[in-house]
């Protein structure tokens, strides 16, 4: 598809270029413009917050300059009250006359009104939600924004009232005046005209003075019509000068935008996690991500184009079918035959796309990889056997010891009062060979019940190796087969158990030795890991057959017919209690491998050794 649009791109590319002479001019002008826009908007706005500031802070002063005058005409009152006349209502109420005076009225710390320049408000509450108490133990004054009883906003400015402070000390010698006695003027002033009980504490009074906010609000709404007329002017100039830079360059960052998305979707189905196959409506493959190249061990090349039916696995293609617009969505788990003679489990979530008319416009595939999930089940099961074959055999090993000590003892006693007679001699013989065998079969099953207990040392793995290859050599020699040995000479040493590992060793390789009874190759290599090492031991023999790879490291499972079938299952208890794994890859009729994987370091049991 991309190469479909390589000539349609360059054709494009081409009549664009011819269109646009001078883009360097066009995006100089266009970046100019989206430069200034949000600049002298941004201007505007800071304008409009600094007008506001100013009005609040010239309200501020002016309520702060109206308590000051009011605190003096105070004092100047109190003074008065020496003679006996003191008007602090009528001080207020004519203070008050002002054009943009709403109210002024002063409080207690409780909000209850002293003195109002509405003589009928004297005694009601305000200033409810500030912490009034806060307020007249400070001095500095505060403002607020408030809604009048009519509707209007006022601008509130409220402090302590302070009329008794008049301003520094009195000079030495003099005796203080009338202002310097404020508060008992106004404690006496109270005392006088209070009608509610106890009087309020002078030291504890608030002032409030709320003026009219009508000829602010004005000058703002004026200032943001102005800023809106600017912002209005300013966008319609951007709005002409962008237009023939719209239109001119509008195909090009459609095309780039396309070019964007189609990478980042190329690299999202590259990159994600689960095999991905898309087909057509026609049922051809149109697309197909690297993982499901490597699940299905082909190549993406070889399977786009092709028809679902013949590129991808019948299970696949089968499902694939059953979807359209009766069908959506379908998630099931399937079982597919690869091109390398494996059965693959596969969780399959496939769903019908329908295009904008609702026709069809092609299928979906997603596959996820099952197989360490099912081998985790299938080891979970393996583990569960031997707990259950471990608990019985430990009890019935010990019983059947005893038995075969007799019964070899009896026939070497009938072997020794045999002598001359051949026949008897013989099966005396069997019976002991027989008791021996039996009796090694309790010993390894006795050992397949009990935790393996290993003692790891740091070992160079190519001694190790050699010294099993050196017994096994005569016997392979013997079966012709060719024993190969491919050990390097500087692998790191590895802690292992050397008696353990050389009966894991002696196991591999005698196993694939009877396999390969009419001769063949065995290959035994060393690999290194980023954490350990491998070793690998391969045969041409017959392999394993498919049904039984899941049965392999089961007590009592083998194929041979003088086999225990435990020698594989004691190899796995002593590689995983030296912190390792064993595989085995393997098909009917070409030959097995089994791989051991060990550590440089120990990643189970414990420091005693034991696992």
């Amino acid at each position: 598809m991309a190469s479909d649009l390589q000539p349609f791109d360059a054709a494009m590319r081409t009549d664009m270029d011819a269109k646009s002479p001078a883009p360097g001019r066009i995006w100089a002008a266009g970046g100019f413009l989206l430069i200034l826009l949000p600049t002298v908007v941004l201007m505007t706005w800071l304008d409009i917050g600094r007008q506001k500031d100013r009005s609040i802070q010239l309200l501020l002063e002016k309520g702060a300059a109206l308590i000051r005058s009011f605190e003096a005409g105070t004092r100047t009152g109190m003074a008065h009250m020496a003679s006996g006349v003191f008007r602090l209502q009528r001080l207020l109420t004519e203070t008050a006359q002002q054009e943009d005076i709403v109210y002024l009225l002063v409080t207690d710390d409780q909000g209850r009104i002293v003195v109002h320049n509405d003589p009928d408000r004297v005694g009601a509450r305000h200033g409810a939600n500030l912490d009034l108490a806060t307020v007249a133990a400070g001095g500095t004054e505060a403002w607020r924004m408030v809604e009048a009883t009519d509707g209007r906003q006022v601008f509130e400015v409220y402090r302590k009232f302070m009329p008794g402070i008049a301003g520094g000390p009195e000079p030495p010698g003099r005796p203080p005046g009338p202002m310097r006695h404020g508060p008992q003027m106004m404690r006496r002033w109270l005392e006088q005209t209070w009608p509610h009980g106890e009087p309020p504490s002078p030291e504890r009074l608030v002032i409030f003075v709320g003026l009219d906010m009508s000829a602010v609000e004005a000058a703002q709404a004026a200032n943001k019509r102005h800023a809106a007329g600017m912002a209005a002017v300013l966008l319609a100039a951007a709005a002409a000068g962008f237009a023939g830079l719209v239109r001119l360059e509008g195909y090009r960052a459609a095309r780039t935008s396309l070019r964007r998305i189609r990478a980042f979707s190329d690299r999202l189905v590259e990159s994600l996690p689960v095999g991905l196959v898309a087909l057509d409506p026609e049922g051809l493959v149109a697309a197909v991500n690297p993982a499901a190249c490597e699940l299905l061990k082909q190549e993406g090349p070889r399977l786009i184009g092709r028809p679902a039916q013949s590129a991808l696995p019948a299970p696949l293609a089968v499902l694939a079918d059953r979807l359209g617009p009766h069908q959506t969505r379908v998630e099931t788990e399937v079982v597919c035959p690869t091109d390398d003679g494996r059965h693959l489990p596969l969780v399959v979530n496939a769903a019908w796309i329908a295009d904008a008319e609702g026709g069809d416009a092609g299928k979906i595939l997603l596959l996820k990889d099952m197989s360490e999930v099912r081998a985790l089940e299938a080891a979970v099961k393996r583990s569960e056997r031997l707990a259950a074959i471990g608990s019985l055999a430990g009890g019935v090993a010990h019983e059947i010891r005893n038995p075969l000590s007799s019964l070899k003892g009896f026939a070497t006693y009938f072997k020794q009062r045999s002598p001359g007679r051949p026949e008897d001699e013989k099966i005396a013989a069997i019976m002991i060979g027989e008791v021996d065998r039996l009796n090694r079969v309790v010993g390894q099953l006795l050992e397949l019940s009990r935790p393996v207990t290993v003692s790891p040392k740091p070992l160079p793995v190519r001694s190790v190796i050699e010294t099993a290859v050196a017994v096994v050599r005569p016997r392979a020699a013997e079966a012709g087969v060719v024993l190969e040995v491919a050990l390097p000479e500087d692998t790191a040493p590895v802690p292992m158990d050397p008696e353990r590992m050389h009966q894991v060793l002696l196991n591999l390789l005698i196993n694939a030795i009877e396999a390969m009874g009419g001769g063949g190759r065995l290959q035994v290599t060393v690999q290194t890991m980023e954490h350990g090492i491998e070793i690998q031991v391969a045969d041409t023999g017959p392999g394993i057959a498919g049904e039984d790879m899941d049965h392999v490291f089961d007590p009592y499972f083998t194929t041979k017919s003088t086999g225990t079938g435990l020698g594989l299952a004691i190899v796995h208890n002593i590689i995983d209690a030296h912190g390792g794994t064993v595989t085995i890859d393997s098909r009917h009729g070409a030959g097995t491998t089994v791989r051991l994987r060990l550590p440089f370091l120990r990643t189970g049991g414990d420091d005693d050794g034991r696992a």
